[in-house]
């Protein structure tokens, strides 16, 4: 079948659901939007390509759309995607930043599609190992709370141990009920086995030492394999025509098999937009200088496994292993020399103290020590990798052991990755640029834990751009990235350039502007102080003054949002009593209920007024009354001191170029414009948008920002 034929069936695909579903209308824009969707999907070469035997070269093709508030995104990616995926006999993967979307499209979208298409089709959703609970250490833990024995094993880290040991007797006692609770409530089939539909998903600390991981699981070996959740989610997934995943899961897993391949797959990516970050969050690393009693453990380990398994790579693991802790030392006291003062210096009310290396160039005492880390970690981890070859094969010939033998290949596999991302810190810390290369953002932090000072290295790549081109792009064929924020003050070119597809000639762009009548539907207030927003302490008393005055007059829901805990704890102490109780304030509850007593209030004509931070300026849907009103406090900058923004601006500046704006500007406009988002959700909704920052309209960069916004009608508002 030809590309041609393929998108004109998506396509009319796509036109038989709007025409089937009751009460919906047809979007000039939506229908823009599935066409070229269409048109993208249908003319990627998926699968592999013998080009020796003369097969051309395989087509990519990449389509990057901002679909603006109200244009119904999802409807017009995932029908003809759905369609095509079937006509073609491959599978859709859609990838996306937040759990409400995930819940959002395997709860209500695709059923509502499944229902419709002609053609039959599987969904399911994809999530990382980590939420799942491991039947065997949940099995082992509600017999006492901890692990059992030494033998079988303190599958935790040492800092969780020390926890441990200073946690009070009923506290123990209450972790052994909820885990032998959990344990028979999975047993009944009355759980799932899945953390996130627990009535109340348990904390981290609690959460942790059952949560299944990838390291210390042996799979199909395993005596439990039959009921693992993990592995039933996962057989879910291979009879699914679509699954939804997320961004931080599809570049985990990049090469790993758990979803489908990107050369034979049609891909979308919703909320597109925190590609870049996530990225660079999946490809930092960092390792702990001064906590390295792991590595003793894991050494006994691997000579006592090594030993009953014959493995002769053994032989070297204690060397290595004091070698490893001898250097780690080295370091700690190598950093604490040289950087030890300014780490000092910094306060502690701020999470631990940190201190960048200018350039990513290292001292030079630092290097050796290094090089020597890197090369005992490797190493060690060839050892290790024998033992894991050799317990396979054990459990291989000898399944009625498998008990035993996956309990040791826990009790290696639970510290193994620290090893991992040991060896992979030193390696990214150790990269010199090349003249003209883009250096490795690097840095040390310093946190006390109690008596205890705790040194850690740090590194992470600058340009997510080049990250993502390097590890996904090269792999994709056809893929779809959506958004309502991918142009900044007006443009493609900062998104394409950090998503790694600026000068690709596989992709093309496409603006659909929202249904929205914004300049009768909204208006901008731009709300001027007389004092200037970089003087902090007199705007914030300046800009609380006129907040409190605007708010006042709210009749039903609205939305403040602040760029500073600081700032927001400001407005809160300065709230009259009368309006301390209209007011809701974020982390005072958990964000479900807060957003249902909003609803409550509002619903109940009563007026209801949320105070909260860059989470609740993106993907909060209050539609209506709910939020007649959004005041943004202040243009939403990201805080300068990120070690990776700053060494990615020292190296702008070193290159000639202005990262305030290359970099600040255009990251702000896509911030601002998410804020500005919230204020109108439907075609009936009518609201206004306050703003206390005065360079919205006083600077030249301001003039950008704005361009970057719906076309609300501008009101200029001088100092009250």
């Amino acid at each position: 079948m030809s590309q041609q034929v393929w998108a004109a069936q998506a396509l009319e695909s796509f036109d038989a659901v709007v025409s089937a579903t009751e009460g919906f209308r047809s979007r000039a824009g939506q229908r823009l939007m599935a066409q070229q969707v269409a048109r993208t999907f249908s003319s990627a070469t998926l699968g592999k390509v013998d080009e020796e035997s003369g097969e051309a070269a395989p087509k990519r093709s990449i389509a990057v759309i901002q679909a603006g508030t109200g244009v119904g995104k999802s409807l017009a990616y995932c029908a003809p995607a759905i369609a095509l995926a079937l006509s073609r006999g491959t599978r859709v993967l859609i990838s996306t930043a937040t759990v409400a979307l995930q819940e959002q499209l395997v709860n209500k979208d695709l059923p509502a599609l499944a229902a419709l298409l002609p053609q039959p089709f599987k969904f399911a959703l994809a999530k990382g190992r980590g939420r799942y609970v491991c039947k065997l250490k949940l099995d082992r833990l509600a017999g006492t709370g901890e692990a059992e024995e030494e033998g079988e094993d303190d599958l935790f880290a040492e800092e969780e141990a020390a926890a441990r040991a200073k946690r009070p007797r009923h506290e123990t006692e209450a972790r052994i009920q909820f885990y032998s609770t959990m344990a028979q409530t999975l047993s009944k089939g009355a759980w799932d086995g899945d953390r996130d539909s627990l009535d109340t998903p348990p904390e981290p600390e609690v959460w942790s030492p059952v949560a299944a991981e990838g390291a210390s699981c042996t799979g199909k070996h395993c005596p439990a394999f039959s009921q693992c959740t993990y592995y039933d989610k996962r057989k879910e997934l291979v009879g699914a025509q679509v699954i939804v995943a997320n961004h931080d899961l599809l570049l985990s897993s990049l090469g790993a098999r758990v979803l489908p391949e990107l050369d034979n797959c049609l891909l979308v990516l919703d909320e597109a937009h925190h590609l870049p970050a996530t990225a660079l969050d999946q490809f930092a690393c960092s390792m702990d200088l001064s906590r390295i009693t792991w590595v003793e453990r894991l050494s006994s380990r691997g000579l006592r496994i090594g030993a009953l398994l014959e493995v002769e790579e053994i032989a070297d693991i204690p060397k290595h292993s004091a070698q490893l802790r001898q250097t780690l030392q080295d370091l700690a006291r190598i950093v604490m020399d040289v950087y030890g003062a300014q780490l000092k210096s910094q306060p502690s009310a701020w999470g631990p103290a940190r201190v960048r290396v200018p350039r990513g160039e290292l001292p030079e005492q630092l290097i050796a020590p290094l090089g020597l880390l890197a090369a005992s970690a490797e190493g060690f981890l060839d050892a290790l990798r024998a033992i894991s070859k050799a317990l396979r094969a054990e459990m291989r010939d000898k399944p009625d052991e498998a008990k035993r033998l996956s309990t040791l290949y826990a009790q290696i596999g639970m510290l193994a990755p620290r090893l991992e991302e040991l060896h992979a810190t030193a390696q990214l810390l150790l990269q010199d640029a090349p003249e003209g290369a883009v250096p490795a953002a690097k840095w040390f932090t310093l946190e006390v834990d109690g008596d205890f000072i705790v040194v850690k290295a740090h590194g992470s790549p600058i340009l997510p751009g080049t990250t993502l081109r390097n590890h996904l792009w090269s792999a994709v064929r056809g893929a779809v990235l959506t958004s309502a924020t991918l142009t900044s003050c007006g443009h493609f070119d900062f998104f394409l350039r950090e998503a790694g597809l600026h000068g690709d000639e596989a992709t093309t762009t496409l603006e659909v502007p929202s249904p929205f009548n914004y300049a009768a539907q909204g208006t901008l207030i731009a709300a001027e102080t007389r004092a200037d927003p970089k003087n902090a302490a007199q705007f914030t008393t300046e800009m609380v003054d006129a907040l409190l005055h605007d708010i006042a007059r709210v009749e039903y829901g609205a939305l403040v949002l602040f760029t500073s805990r600081e700032q927001m704890r400001q407005a809160v102490d300065a709230l009259p009593t009368a309006m301390r109780s209209v007011v809701l304030v974020q982390n005072a509850l958990p964000r479900t209920q807060l957003l249902r007593r909003h609803r409550e209030r509002v619903e109940n004509g009563e007026p209801s007024v949320i105070f909260g931070m860059q989470s609740f300026g993106e993907g909060l849907d209050l539609p209506g009354r709910l939020c007649e009103s959004v005041f943004i406090t202040k243009l939403p900058f990201a805080p300068p001191d990120d070690p990776v923004g700053e060494a990615r601006a020292e190296w702008l500046r070193a290159v000639g170029r202005d990262p305030f704006s290359e970099l600040v500007v255009p990251a702000t406009a896509i911030r601002l414009a998410q804020w500005v988002g919230r204020a109108i959700r439907t075609e009936e909704d009518m609201a206004h948008v306050y703003c206390y920052d005065k360079r919205l309209t006083r600077t030249s960069y301001g003039q950008r920002l704005l361009k970057g916004l719906p076309p609300f009608a501008l009101e200029q508002r001088a100092p009250l």
